[in-house]
Order: structure tokens, then C-alpha cells, then sequence
């Protein structure tokens, strides 16, 4: 598990595959000093296991299925990417529960200079856009951003200086693709009052949210 607040970004050093499989190398500096075999690390987003660690590289192997659902497989050597390592007892909650596990893959529509910060909005399917509300919580590439608008097929983030220094949605524009990981919160709720609907029709909890007018 992971809180959307990126440690650094790394580089990728090397690509390279091998019977299915997809190494990937990557240069880092903030997290190599703690960094084990085994451990979970946030690349974009994606949750990817430590195989390998040598001198200033850790290595992750992607599976065909991980490459398809998420950006990860339009990497190219030389390319920045988002880490953050996973959650701990004693870390700062700073940003908001992320899994790691991508949803879906949204493309930058516009991005807009609004002076100090940046606005940007993000295409999203269908499925992704059910989940999102104003003022809620996304990761895009990993960052834990609040939702501004809800757009017809997009929804906007405002990014601050730090964000844009510090995470690749800085340097990202329109027509890339960014890796989107809704609010796990969302969708436990949502899976609750569908279930709910379809199923108990004596749930005390589902007939007094209908009768307060909270759900219909």
C-alpha cells in the first residue's frame, strides 16, 4: 500500500526481454538507501517488486498483463518515472490509501498555465469516471491529486510547483498517457450499495439512506 506522495523520480537505466518478460533497471538515489529484494516500490502507480539491486539500479520484471493495463510498457531508456516505496506503520499519511494497482490508463487532454500552478485535464473511460468526485481523491502516474471538475468523459487537477518539480506530470502535455488509480474508499462504498440494492431488501442501513433521501 502506498499514500500517493512521491519520494523521487527515477530513470530508466535499461529494458530488456526475456522469455516473456520485461526487466526493467532503473537508477534511483532516495529510495536505493533502503531499498530491498523483495520489497513493493510504486513505479507510475504500478506496484512492482525488487528483484535485483546493484550499486545505483533496482531491477523489476513486468509481466505481458502489466505492460497492457498500465503506461509502463511506452517506457524507453533515458525516461523519468514516479517512485514511491510502499506504506509502513510509522509513515505520515500525506496523501490518500493507493494500492498500486492501476484501473485504467487516461490521456492528458489540455494543460493549461494558470500562473503559479498548472491545470490539467485527464480523459478517463467510463468506468474510471463513475468513481471520481469533486474534491475526492485520484492518482495519476502514482501522485496523489484532488479531483477539481468532473467533466463529460474528463475530470481537471490543479498541479503546484512542487508537484510539477518533483513528479513527471510536470513535464507531461497533452496526449500522453497517465496511469489512474481511483479512490479505494470509492469503490468499496459504490460495490456496498450496489450489492445492497440488488440483494437486501430488509438492510436497515439501505432503507433508511432511501427514506432520508441520501440514495434512490
Amino acid at each position: 500500500m502506498f499514500t500517493g506522495i512521491i519520494v523521487e523520480m527515477g530513470e530508466v537505466a535499461a529494458l530488456e526481454r526475456r522469455a516473456g518478460i520485461l526487466h526493467l533497471s532503473l537508477r534511483a538515489k532516495e529510495i536505493l538507501k533502503d531499498v530491498r529484494i523483495g520489497d513493493s516500490i510504486s513505479i507510475n502507480g504500478v506496484c512492482l517488486t525488487v528483484v535485483d539491486v546493484r550499486n545505483d539500479t533496482m531491477r523489476f520484471d513486468l509481466s505481458d498483463e502489466t505492460l497492457r493495463s498500465t503506461n509502463l510498457g511506452q517506457l524507453k531508456t533515458g525516461n523519468r518515472v514516479n517512485l514511491e516505496p510502499s506504506l509502513r506503520p510509522d509513515s505520515k499519511l500525506g496523501g490518500h490509501f493507493v494500492l498500486g494497482h492501476v484501473d485504467d490508463i487516461g490521456r492528458i487532454r489540455s494543460k493549461v498555465d494558470m500562473g503559479d500552478t498548472f491545470k490539467v485535464e485527464i480523459e478517463a473511460p467510463a468506468e474510471i469516471m463513475h468513481f471520481l468526485v469533486e474534491k475526492g481523491s485520484v492518482a495519476v502516474d502514482g501522485i496523489s491529486l484532488t479531483v477539481v471538475d468532473i467533466l463529460k468523459g474528463s475530470f481537471t487537477v490543479v498541479i503546484i510547483p512542487h508537484t510539477a518539480r518533483n513528479t513527471t506530470i510536470g513535464f507531461r502535455g497533452p496526449g500522453d498517457t497517465v496511469n489512474i488509480e481511483v479512490d479505494i474508499i470509492g469503490k468499496y462504498v459504490a460495490r456496498f450499495l450496489n450489492l445492497n440494492k440488488e440483494t437486501s431488501k430488509d438492510s436497515r442501513l439501505m432503507k433508511t439512506l432511501m427514506e432520508g433521501g441520501y440514495i434512490k
